[in-house]
């Protein structure tokens, strides 16, 4: 029997086997596609639209796709995101072409080339006290413009109830955040050498993103499937910080997070992290994570598929791997489909696996290739799996 988009998520998160393996692309920037391939899906598609970003913010350069480009992808879920507050996109209308775009937070997006921009401003990258964290003009959590219009798109989703509802606000996520502000060096050197100072810096930022969050699923908890949070805590070989320092630094934030989403929502937590984060998944199962995102297969022992579905079956739910690095940039669509087969022949075996890519689909991937992988789901794909 056919099911709905909704039902077939549904299915997955309940470690059922659906009619097929789901597919979630387009709901969020972890999830989503960069501009230069949609214009590309869209051309292919023969759709003359406006280019749209999510958050509003064109330099973030993730596309929001179209509905018809949804349907034609067969995405079996829609995204409901939060906005930055209205002074900010006000602010940064104004400013002169081609300077850096500063958030909320003070981060600022550096262009690096036509609608390619990176994350190169870091605000404090000199703190060191608390009376530096005191002095910073933190962003109001409060404003109510950031999730005033979240009730009425999800309850719009909800009562057509075909697809599952993934609520995305934007960067719950503590470590990224405060590398953010202070750069990358800088930070992960304090957590080593200041090891106070940077944590209160993340205590900082987790609180204003639990008030946010807080917001957020007061407006629509109620009807959402699954929540996005996480950290990128992974390098192409191994961890960017210890298990130790992450049990003793981040986990216990994470947790809390964790459980405030429990209490507000019985949507299930999606926990996006890059890299081989192998050696923390029973970590992130005990604070609760439902389903992990995005399983970098081009990543240290991400790579052995068949030991993450054997250990971890039925433990939590995978959504992504498909090679973003190799693949779908450089291979045929052939080499696609196929990869698309070997993936889902293995965490796809009983259910508890949603197709995605590794992260977000970037600007050199060919349109061609985000279509052939969607069409493998749909051909091999389906239940009970062939082989």
């Amino acid at each position: 029997m056919t099911m709905t988009s909704r039902e077939r998520v549904q299915a997955v998160l309940n470690y059922e086997e659906p009619d097929r393996v789901p597919i979630v692309i387009g709901a969020s920037n972890a999830t989503g596609i960069k501009i230069h391939p949609y214009r590309g899906i869209k051309k292919i598609l023969g759709i003359e639209s406006e280019d749209r970003y999510i958050y509003d913010w064109p330099e973030l350069g993730t596309s929001l796709p179209d509905e018809e480009v949804l349907i034609r992808l067969r995405s079996d879920v829609r995204g409901v995101l939060d906005r930055f507050p209205k002074e900010v996109y006000e602010r940064n209308k104004s400013r002169p072409p081609h300077s850096p775009f500063f958030d909320d937070w003070g981060n600022g997006q550096k262009e690096i080339g036509p609608d390619n921009w990176y994350p190169g401003v870091h605000p404090m990258p000199d703190a060191k006290t608390t009376a530096d964290l005191d002095a910073y003009p933190w962003p109001d959590m409060d404003d109510p413009y950031r999730t005033s219009h979240v009730r009425e798109e999800a309850l719009k989703l909800h009562k057509e109830n075909q697809y599952a509802i993934i609520g995305t606000p934007w960067l719950m996520f503590p470590f990224e955040r405060a590398i953010g502000l202070q750069g990358m060096e800088t930070f992960l050197s304090n957590m080593a050498m200041e090891p106070d100072f940077a944590q209160e810096l993340l205590n900082r930022i987790n609180k204003l993103c639990m008030v946010n969050m807080g917001h957020f699923l007061d407006q629509c908890g109620d009807v959402l499937d699954i929540i996005k949070i996480g950290d990128d805590l992974g390098t192409q070989e191994n961890l960017m910080i210890s298990p130790r320092m992450y049990r003793r630094m981040l986990k216990p934030l994470h947790a809390e997070m964790i459980s405030l989403i429990k209490q507000k929502t019985k949507a299930k937590v999606l926990f996006h992290t890059d890299g081989d984060v192998f050696n923390l998944i029973d970590d992130f199962i005990e604070i609760g994570v439902d389903i992990l995102n995005p399983i970098q297969t081009s990543a240290g022992k991400m790579s052995n598929l068949e030991e993450l579905k054997s250990r971890y079956d039925k433990k939590i739910v995978f959504c992504g791997a498909i090679d973003t690095q190799k693949v779908l940039p450089h291979g045929t669509p052939e080499e696609v489909k196929q990869e698309v087969k070997r993936v889902i022949n293995i965490l796809g075996r009983g259910g508890g696996y949603m197709v995605a890519t590794v992260h977000t689909v970037m600007n050199e991937v060919p349109a061609e290739n985000v279509l052939a992988m969607v069409d493998a789901v749909e051909e091999y794909g389906k239940y009970p799996l062939k082989g």
